[in-house]
């Protein structure tokens, strides 16, 4: 290409120098693009979110995964093969016992789900086990990548049981000041 003498050096392009099939490629990378966009915008992330904010305490004294009241979201999938990413952050205690565990669950319309086989810490009822003592409050988080498969709604639940004594959500084993804040977050992700 011949130089156009100019002081930024910029050269000239001839209309023989062009490649013939630009106008192709571009079509092509535009549709791409666009492509792209619409999968975004129909359901790719971020566009099917409910979350669930739980600013008081709640408290059980139950063996078995009980639904923590206002840490519940329901979400409907747009399409079967959609998966829900699940992210909850809770603030967890216990009764002042030897044996005081409060253990938290991810629960999928009632049933619950990610929980471990392995026993003792994590057993297959419930999630993890926060050992609590007096005083003491734990931060739990919960992220999972849960496949539904329909396009019915779903309801998730923080889950919440006890080993022994008291569970508690939003406050110490020791005081009833709550002043905690946990939330529960339901993200669609297309396949």
């Amino acid at each position: 290409m011949p130089d156009t003498g100019a002081p930024w050096n910029i050269p000239y392009v001839a209309g023989t120098d062009l490649v013939r099939d630009w106008p192709t490629d571009s079509q092509d990378v535009a549709e791409a693009v666009a492509d792209a966009l619409d999968v975004i915008n129909d359901g790719g992330i971020g566009t099917n979110v409910v979350s669930a904010l739980k600013t008081d305490a709640f408290s059980t004294t139950s063996s078995s995964p009980t639904a923590v009241t206002g840490l519940s979201v329901t979400i409907t999938p747009s399409s079967a093969t959609s998966k829900i990413l699940v992210i909850g952050f809770v603030h967890v205690g216990a009764a002042a016992a030897a044996a005081a565990n409060s253990d938290v669950t991810l629960l999928r319309d009632s049933s619950a789900i990610a929980v471990s086989t392995a026993g003792a810490i994590f057993n297959a009822t419930a999630g993890p086990r926060i050992v609590a003592a007096t005083g003491n409050l734990f931060s739990a988080t919960i992220s999972v990548l849960d496949s539904p498969a329909t396009t019915s709604a779903v309801q998730y639940d923080i889950g919440l049981s006890s080993a022994a004594s008291t569970a508690y959500i939003n406050r110490a084993g020791a005081t009833a000041q709550n002043g905690y804040v946990s939330s529960i977050t339901a993200i669609e992700v297309a396949a």
